[in-house]
């Protein structure tokens, strides 16, 4: 029913009707109009304000599910980083230590990437940290994975020359010594014979008659014959693998420098030349450059029971013949 409106006169004391102008009643249908759809505005943005809209719901719930995604893929990769560790320990303590191979240095395997920022196009994402978190640990497994496989690839190379390495290394007594009494003195801190002060024995003294035959512990190369100071008349072989042998104080030689040699070949014989107060030969093993206990390389050469005997002579610490 339409509204009627009417206005009080005065002059006559009464109520005269009012007839709105088309112009009159269009604005107030648009003002009905705009008021109406401001409320409806309001509170639809009300509404979506509280509650949100269809594609929001979605677009949240696809975030939520992305998040859940990349949590569950963080903790495998920190499961597969685990599995990854345990492997490079066992290359390094078992594999690597059968071959007598240097651990790959943890420098090298944890090393990160150089240069730019690699992450910088992902700082914008939503839940950017766990998104770059992620992708770095991603990274991580990747070059470590690289790494550990070339450190594969070298365990398989030394496996095909194991038998060549186990030929090579000196494994054997200096001189014809069954009996162990040839053992005049072994490695480590000895009184000098000379100035009796204590000083390192760097090897293992062998008595012996002069020109006692001396063999090479393991097959090599020779590198040096010739006279070195305090040695007297020496012998250096390099069996390869990072083993050398020094055989010292000769009376003689019987090869040249670069010839072959086998395990056990008569290379010179026992003298007293050099720094020395009697007839005997003075015997090192270097691996990779440091002079170690020859005493653990007789293995080819002696019975359990004479092992522990040598163990025991070379241990004393009585004066040494150099």
């Amino acid at each position: 029913m339409r509204k009627v409106y009417y206005i009080y006169n005065p002059q006559t004391q009464t109520y005269d009707r009012i007839y709105p102008t088309v112009r009159q009643r269009a604005l107030s249908i648009l003002r009905r109009l705009f008021v109406g759809m401001g409320l409806g505005a309001g509170c639809f943005i009300i509404l979506l304000l509280i509650f949100g809209s269809p594609s929001e719901k979605e677009l949240r719930k696809e975030n939520s599910q992305l998040q859940a995604q990349y949590n569950v893929l963080s903790r495998r990769l920190d499961e597969a980083m685990g599995v990854l560790q345990d492997v490079q320990q066992r290359d390094d303590n078992l594999y690597r230590v059968i071959f007598q191979a240097d651990p790959i240095p943890s420098a090298i395997r944890k090393a990160g990437y150089g240069g730019t920022n690699r992450y910088e196009h992902l700082m914008d994402m939503a839940n950017s940290d766990l998104v770059i978190n992620t992708t770095q640990k991603m990274d991580m497994l990747t070059k470590q994975l690289y790494i550990q496989s070339r450190s594969f690839d070298d365990v398989v190379e030394m496996c095909k020359n194991h038998d060549e390495m186990l030929k090579c290394i000196p494994a054997i007594q200096p001189i014809s010594n069954k009996d162990l009494r040839q053992t005049a003195s072994g490695y480590g801190t000895r009184i000098d014979p000379i100035y009796g002060t204590t000083k390192f024995h760097s090897g293992m003294d062998f008595s012996a008659h002069p020109g006692t035959d001396v063999y090479v512990t393991g097959n090599g190369t020779v590198v040096k014959v010739g006279w070195e100071t305090g040695y007297g008349n020496t012998i250096i072989v390099d069996h390869g693998f990072g083993y050398r042998t020094w055989y010292a104080h000769l009376q003689g030689y019987n090869v040249k420098v670069g010839q072959k040699v086998v395990r056990g070949e008569v290379i010179g014989f026992v003298g007293s030349t050099g720094k020395s107060t009697g007839p005997h030969l003075h015997y090192e093993v270097h691996v990779k450059g440091q002079v170690v206990n020859p005493v653990n390389y007789y293995f080819m050469d002696l019975s359990a029971e004479d092992y522990d005997r040598m163990i025991q002579i070379a241990a004393n610490h009585g004066k040494v013949l150099d």
